[in-house]
């Protein structure tokens, strides 16, 4: 079983940060010069900075400063039984991840949830950011809910299949990537590695939870207001890259990214689904560097 699989500690061997916040302590990776622009790595549900292994690995190398988070619930980070699993929650530890690190210059890596949390992030903070980099994401009311997704939302079968036999994790590892036979064990291993238990995988059913699917939904009306902005972030520089087999954030949300940023340099990856950087992580770790390193040039007038 992937699970079983003690090896992917291999592929992440980054040390531990952890920051305090209302008695909880939130885990980041922060690795690369501390010289370097920033680049703030933001994921979705169900993945955590292990996500993120290769591209920290490629752009710390590339010596830019690498800073993943793991949100409250996730990875390595605290699981509270009692708190406000939402996005304004997980907005709102960013926005003090970034505060005590004092980055600036920012480009803002994100993936699935991700996208919304750094982006309405971005916008409480936008002093701090410079440059944006979204792989299959929304920030948006969601224009669709697959139904095997919503099916997880279903009172006591859904958090029994979610939280009891860690059915969402475990289906992303085959339904999330275009990889044959699904992500390799130790990749898989690693990906449900912190969510081994009922309790631990609070985070995971509340994100879940937390998908608007009326206006009524009290994260509807954030999700509203970031979309309203995203025009008003036209001028950074930002690229978009996209695994169009995704069945989640399907081609249509890169388009509606498309529309508020015309000029954002885009890349559709035809064979890789929603799991795009493992997908095609060597594709995406080449396009993150060089647009990373190209920005940070035009920007200083190196």
């Amino acid at each position: 079983m992937p699970d079983s699989d003690s090896n992917w500690r291999e592929l992440y061997p980054f040390a531990s940060n952890f920051l305090e916040t209302a008695g909880h302590r939130i885990h980041y990776i922060d690795e690369g010069p501390r010289s370097g622009d920033p680049v703030l790595m933001v994921h979705g549900n169900p993945t955590w900075s292990f996500y993120w292994r290769g591209l920290i690995s490629k752009l710390s190398y590339e010596r830019s400063r690498t800073v993943a988070i793991d949100h409250m619930g996730c990875g390595l980070s605290d699981k509270p039984s009692k708190f406000d699993y939402c996005l304004a929650s997980h907005r709102d530890n960013l926005c003090s991840l970034i505060d005590h690190l004092d980055l600036k210059n920012v480009t803002l890596m994100a993936h699935d949830w991700g996208g919304a949390i750094g982006l309405s992030t971005l916008l409480k903070r936008r002093e701090r950011f410079k440059r944006i980099v979204l792989f299959n994401t929304g920030a948006f009311p969601p224009p669709y809910v697959p139904l095997r997704i919503r099916a997880c939302r279903w009172p006591l079968v859904g958090q029994l299949g979610v939280r009891g036999l860690n059915m969402f994790a475990r289906a992303a590892i085959t339904m999330a990537t275009e990889q044959r036979g699904g992500l390799p064990d130790r990749v898989a291993a690693g990906m449900i590695a912190p969510y081994d238990s009922w309790a631990n995988r609070i985070a995971i059913y509340h994100f879940v939870k937390d998908i608007p699917v009326t206006r009524m939904h009290r994260t509807w009306k954030l999700l509203a207001e970031v979309e309203k902005q995203l025009p008003s972030l036209a001028s950074m520089p930002s690229m978009l890259v996209w695994g169009m087999k995704d069945w989640c954030f399907r081609p249509e949300c890169l388009e509606r990214f498309v529309k508020a940023w015309p000029d954002a340099e885009v890349h559709r990856l035809d064979d890789a689904g929603h799991y795009v950087v493992e997908d095609a992580a060597g594709e995406v770790e080449d396009l993150a560097a060089e647009f990373v390193g190209r920005a940070i040039a035009e920007s200083t007038g190196e």
